[in-house]
């Protein structure tokens, strides 16, 4: 019935079919081989309960782990691993939970793609992300509900859809950041025949996936993982729970759990990059920090394969080391998740002032945002009471991922409202342009293209009692330095704030919602079209802060010119030209009635060889072009 398979642990990570080198995997012959690490405990077995019941000692090996071959068991057999205390856990490598989170895991098939090329994805500068969250954005609400939507993310130029977190979490609603089975993928999403199918299908069109991963802490519910081994550490408290154990004794394992899982979603389903989530939670003394073994270990995995792999992380620190080459003392990343556009963006747009805005508002802080990436780069924060962040390197800015609207910045509000709920057209156009045209890698969330007004709450489903209770809690004191009254927080467990997160595709067709997906096309357009933005860097940024406007230039074979308005009123303005340009042309402008705008900017003429003159209209934007003089 059984039969050891000694393996030396340092080779796990291409030991296995598509490096699946933990949990449960279908042999060919028809048997399945099953590896946990419990160092933990001296025996272990596994216990099979369909489609026979039968319960089979795993062989323990060296580092505390312990496996074992079940013989006429494939696909479809659902497992726990029963500990030498008694207790019968799923799998840590769970790849399916059909059951939710404590109930058996299931043996799932690898793919058979035999000598198909790679994928390959753009490069990061090259990216433009569309995030979305898969139980909101259909009315499915599975990754089959994403499918038909795609042809309208590639007709309006998005790169790679990145998808919120899908490893398997409590109930059937949640963000994704309370999962609890790293390898796996949500049963009620599709589970992984789901996603392989969507990342198939998104391929096929040319575009790439990003997954949300997260890696700084696990969800509170169904979290098994500490039954087996010391995954987990009481040296560090992250403000989600316990931190895990990247640097302690025992912390290799951790480490190659973790890295095994990303691999697992690379060979096996597909994924193009990683959104790390959270890194700087990611509490690591040693000398190589897991971030950096993280990125080369699946940068070397992708160069074998013949495909690319994006890792970027999302920090609240502004360290530029995050991205830095690892020969230059930094850790390696591709890129980085940036708060610092969209504070200076939304703070300018809407007048908030509270909580984290109170560091924002000013036209110099956006304008430092476009020059250099970072508002804080060893600046004074007046929110944290200390300065924060350091410089970016030259023309890093090319390396962040930044947004106007995203999970967090919507969700985290008490009402979880969009942008298109408190500005006017003209300010949602404006927004649009500012993202677009600047020099960071921009990151569209669901439903932003056409000015979606439907809320993106924060839900869960647990079924802990006490657990719910302390979600409410902790929403209600998160948003005291926010103003923020208790009775204008949905209730994160009622079925109607997840309901009315929902994504409502009829709008995306009215007119007026049709106009603005019609400019993001549009800019989306130029910016891949227009040579100008391959340098990723500024090479002037300038306001006028009487009249509220920010002018930026980009330079290539001809100079791109872009202004913002952020007055109230129309205003000229005088643009000097480089010399040796000739007339400027307009390339776009926010005002033009193909997108309901009301057609009040003009490019007015000068006289002048090396000036122009333009009005713009309130909150608008206009692109010029400068030709070079023959």
């Amino acid at each position: 019935m059984t039969a050891p398979v000694p393996t030396d642990p340092a080779s796990w990570l291409d030991a296995a079919p598509g490096g699946a080198s933990l949990g449960a995997v279908a042999l060919p012959d028809g048997h399945a081989l099953f590896r946990v690490w419990a160092p933990l405990h001296e025996h272990v077995s596994v216990h099979v309960q369909r489609p026979v019941d039968v319960v089979v000692p795993l062989v323990p090996l060296s580092h505390g782990y312990h496996e074992v071959i079940v013989e006429d068991v494939s696909v479809g057999a659902q497992y726990l691993f029963r500990l030498s205390s008694g207790e019968e856990c799923p799998d840590p490598a769970s790849r399916l939970q059909p059951m939710g989170v404590h109930g058996p895991s299931e043996i799932v098939a690898l793919r058979q793609d035999g000598s198909a090329p790679r994928f390959v994805g753009p490069e990061l500068a090259e990216s433009v992300f569309y995030e979305l969250h898969v139980g909101t954005f259909s009315e499915q609400g599975t990754f089959a509900g994403v499918i038909p939507h795609l042809d309208q993310l590639v007709d309006l130029g998005v790169t790679t859809v990145e998808l919120m977190p899908v490893s398997q979490f409590p109930g059937s609603r949640n963000w994704g950041y309370d999962g609890v089975f790293p390898w796996s993928v949500q049963a009620s999403y599709g589970g992984p025949a789901g996603l392989r199918v969507l990342v198939d299908e998104c391929h096929a069109r040319g575009l790439a996936v990003a997954l949300d991963v997260v890696y700084n802490h696990l969800g509170p519910d169904g979290n098994y993982l500490g039954r087996f081994g010391p995954y987990f550490t009481s040296r560090y408290q992250t403000p989600w729970g316990p931190a895990l154990n990247f640097d302690g004794p025992f912390s290799d394992e951790v480490r190659r759990y973790f890295i095994q899982s990303a691999i697992h979603f690379f060979s096996e389903l597909k994924v193009d990059a990683f959104r790390l989530d959270a890194v700087h939670a990611i509490l690591d003394t040693t000398a190589r920090p897991f971030l950096e073994d993280f990125a080369e270990t699946l940068h070397r995995r992708a160069a074998a394969s013949g495909g690319r792999v994006l890792v970027i992380g999302e920090s609240s620190l502004n360290d530029p080391r995050l991205i830095r080459p690892v020969s230059r003392g930094g850790l390696g990343l591709d890129g980085q998740w940036s708060d610092d556009f969209h504070h200076a963006c939304h703070a300018l747009l809407t007048g908030e002032r509270q909580g984290y805005y109170c560091d924002f508002g000013a036209l110099s802080q956006l304008a430092a945002a476009y020059r250099s990436g970072f508002v804080h780069g060893g600046q004074r924060s007046e929110f944290l009471q200390r300065a924060h962040g350091r410089a970016l390197d030259d023309g890093a800015a090319k390396q962040l991922v930044v947004c106007t609207q995203n999970h967090d910045q919507i969700g985290n509000r008490a009402r979880g409202d969009r942008l298109a709920r408190s500005l006017s057209p003209a300010q949602q156009r404006l927004a649009a342009g500012l993202l677009l045209l600047g020099p960071s890698v921009p990151l569209l969330f669901m439903g932003q293209e056409w000015g979606e007004t439907a809320p993106f709450a924060y839900f869960t489903s647990h079924e802990n009692a006490e657990l719910a209770r302390a979600v409410r809690r902790g929403r209600v004191e998160e948003f005291i330095a926010f103003g923020w009254r208790a009775e204008e927080i949905p209730d994160p467990q009622d079925e109607s704030t997840f309901r009315s997160s929902r994504l409502d595709w009829t709008r995306a067709a009215e007119p007026s919602h049709r106009a603005l997906f019609e400019l993001h096309r549009a800019l989306l357009r130029l910016r891949r079209e227009n040579p100008a933005f391959q340098s990723g860097r500024f090479v002037d940024v300038e306001i006028r802060e009487q009249q509220k406007i920010l002018i930026s230039r980009l330079r290539s074979a001809e100079e791109l010119v872009a202004l913002f308005s952020f007055s109230g009123q129309t205003e000229r303005v005088e643009l000097p030209v480089l010399a040796e340009a000739g007339r400027g042309h307009l390339l776009l402008d926010s005002e033009d009635p193909r997108w309901l705008g009301q057609g009040e900017n003009r490019l007015v003429g000068t006289g002048s060889p090396h000036a122009v003159t333009v009005e713009l209209a309130p909150n608008s934007f206009l692109v010029l072009e400068m030709s070079r003089s023959t």
